[in-house]
């Protein structure tokens, strides 16, 4: 099936816009460039995203529910809390570091991207303090852990390790010992988090 015979659905635009983004960068990336992409006119993405920002907000959110999924199963898994804390904080560590080094200028356009879509950024946020509340309160349940307030705890623990996951730092995360470091955060973390 050709490009242009293929049913067009958002999924394919967000697929290709990512490639228009890598190709082109968030400076020079248009819907016009999109389109050309899908082998369909411009008008045929604007019925599936009805801006060039909200295509924009769209792919970021793609790419940032990627990570979101693959610690969502980390969160849910059947296991002692403080080992799915500190695995959900290890996978979080990794996949930033994978997009960062892995597609360089692809993760230097969605830093770009959700610098201009705080809202996907926040909702991402909220969607990451929530999975680690989740195993807070699991951890409160059995007695691991001792807080008040574990939504808060949440918050606290997403910011303390703000070094291995926020983008801005992501020229430290190859630097030799960054990984004895992020040991170090967590372990000191995880003790005070213990009952």
């Amino acid at each position: 099936m050709s490009p242009t015979t293929e049913t067009l659905t958002a999924e394919r635009i967000l697929a290709a816009t990512e490639e228009v983004l890598r190709r082109h960068g968030p400076a020079k990336a248009t819907v016009v460039d999109v389109a050309r992409a899908l082998g369909v006119s411009h008008g045929s993405v604007y019925r599936h995203f009805r801006t060039k920002a909200a295509l924009r907000e769209a792919v970021t959110k793609r790419w940032l529910d990627r990570t979101s999924d693959a610690l969502a199963g980390v969160a849910a898994a059947d296991r002692a809390p403080e080992e799915r804390l500190r695995d959900w904080f290890r996978t979080l560590f990794d996949a930033k570091r994978h997009k960062a080094g892995d597609d360089p200028e692809l993760f230097a356009t969605y830093s770009v991207l959700a610098g201009e879509n705080g809202e996907a950024v926040s909702e991402h946020i909220d969607d990451l303090t929530g999975q680690l509340t989740g195993i807070v309160e699991a951890g409160v349940a059995t007695g691991a852990f001792t807080t008040a307030d574990p939504a808060a705890t949440a918050r606290a623990l997403f910011h303390a390790t703000g070094r291995f996951h926020d983008p801005c730092y992501a020229r430290e995360w190859t630097l030799p010992g960054v990984e004895d470091e992020f040991d170090a955060v967590l372990d000191l973390l995880l003790r005070g988090l213990r009952a």
